[in-house]
């Protein structure tokens, strides 16, 4: 008779003790995979701040993302000297980026839309290997943007900052639009379309540090660049943003209120 109830009472014991080791096997690498997400979403030095608590980190850029809105309220990233190619790859279709959890907008919200699809990390940015390229073209990473704006002033811009590059080496590039609640929308996701965009450069050089921030309306316009210089401070009141809250309190003060164009070669 005991036989009859030793058997299963072992089989219960064992079945209960797997279920207790997977269970916390489950917890351990759960643990670690939000550690190591949060690692590297906060590896970015100079990230800003979200008013949307949505930071995705990618391997070549980091962004914010509102919902709200169907875009990123910010992308940043490092751009050096060792980036910049001549790299021709063929262009990758669009997709929605899987790490935004409530999932990014699909590319078809832009079609006959009459709008850009607008990289804010730049592809020509990112064609020192083709994996980097093909990163730029997540839909958490584009922007609608008038179609002589994107190919003509903020391309001239997106050079630039190239440019500079090749002077300076390694400088710190955050940029999005200007997201408010009275924009018009595309797509059947709603997609908002930004009156401005920006374009925040910091240069944490050897001679020094220097920082330059643009404000351009989302048009075509015949003016130059440096017709767009702001200080990023009026470009944190617009957004919310704090752009550069690791950098010491004075000399970010200093960077942000300055428009000076000392240092940038046009």
């Amino acid at each position: 008779m005991r036989r009859k109830y030793i058997y299963p009472l072992l089989v219960l014991i064992v079945t209960v003790g797997f279920y207790y080791v997977e269970k916390n096997i489950d917890k351990t690498g759960q643990k670690s995979a939000v550690e190591d997400t949060e690692n590297k979403e906060y590896s970015f030095f100079y990230l800003p701040t979200s008013t949307t608590g949505v930071i995705v980190s990618h391997d070549n850029y980091s962004l914010s993302y509102s919902e709200k809105h169907e875009q990123p309220e910010w992308v940043a990233y490092e751009l050096k000297k060792e980036h910049l190619s001549k790299n021709e790859f063929k262009r990758p279709f669009f997709e929605v980026d899987n790490k935004v959890k409530s999932s990014s907008a699909d590319w078809r919200n832009y079609k006959n839309s009459g709008y850009d699809r607008g990289h804010l990390c730049p592809a020509a940015d990112r064609k020192f290997t083709y994996d980097a390229f093909e990163e730029t073209f997540l839909t958490s990473n584009v922007s609608p943007q008038n179609h002589e704006f994107n190919a003509g002033i903020w391309n001239d811009l997106e050079q630039k900052v190239r440019y500079w590059v090749s002077r300076y080496d390694g400088v710190y590039v955050v940029t999005g639009g200007i997201l408010t609640d009275d924009l018009q929308t595309i797509g059947y996701e709603a997609v908002s379309v930004p009156k401005y965009f920006y374009k925040i450069i910091l240069d944490k050089g050897t001679k020094g540090s220097k920082m330059i921030a643009f404000l351009i309306p989302n048009e075509d316009t015949d003016r130059s660049l440096e017709d767009f210089i702001v200080t990023t401070n009026s470009i944190e009141k617009l957004t919310g943003i704090d752009f550069f809250q690791k950098l010491p309190d004075d000399l970010e003060n200093q960077l942000e209120d300055s428009t000076s164009k000392k240092g940038w070669k046009f």
